[in-house]
């Protein structure tokens, strides 16, 4: 699920690291040590690329931008996610 989370959140703006654990973080309680791996899976499976910005009086930002193969596979499991929304309030409307 944190997968969506992140290409939901790179559908609507490029970002950097930080800034996407930061949403996360306050969105759904992920620590910031969980994003850096994620991210580094989904650019090798082509989901997202990376590009530097200066930051004046500071070290270049690395962002993520989304890639025609991330808002494939962002459809596809947001698809997924509503079916399994779906499914589970079905289950929990069978309360005895």
């Amino acid at each position: 699920m944190l997968e969506l989370c992140v290409l939901t959140l790179l559908s609507r703006a490029d970002a950097y690291g930080y800034e996407i654990a930061s949403r996360l973080m306050q969105e759904v309680g992920m620590g910031e040590g969980t994003i850096y791996p994620l991210m580094r899976r989904m650019q090798n499976d082509g989901l997202v690329t990376t590009y530097l910005v200066e930051v004046p009086g500071s070290p270049p930002r690395k962002y993520y931008r989304m890639t025609d193969l991330g808002r494939t596979t962002l459809a596809a499991q947001r698809g997924e996610w509503k079916g399994f929304m779906v499914a589970v309030e079905k289950l929990l409307g069978d309360e005895p």
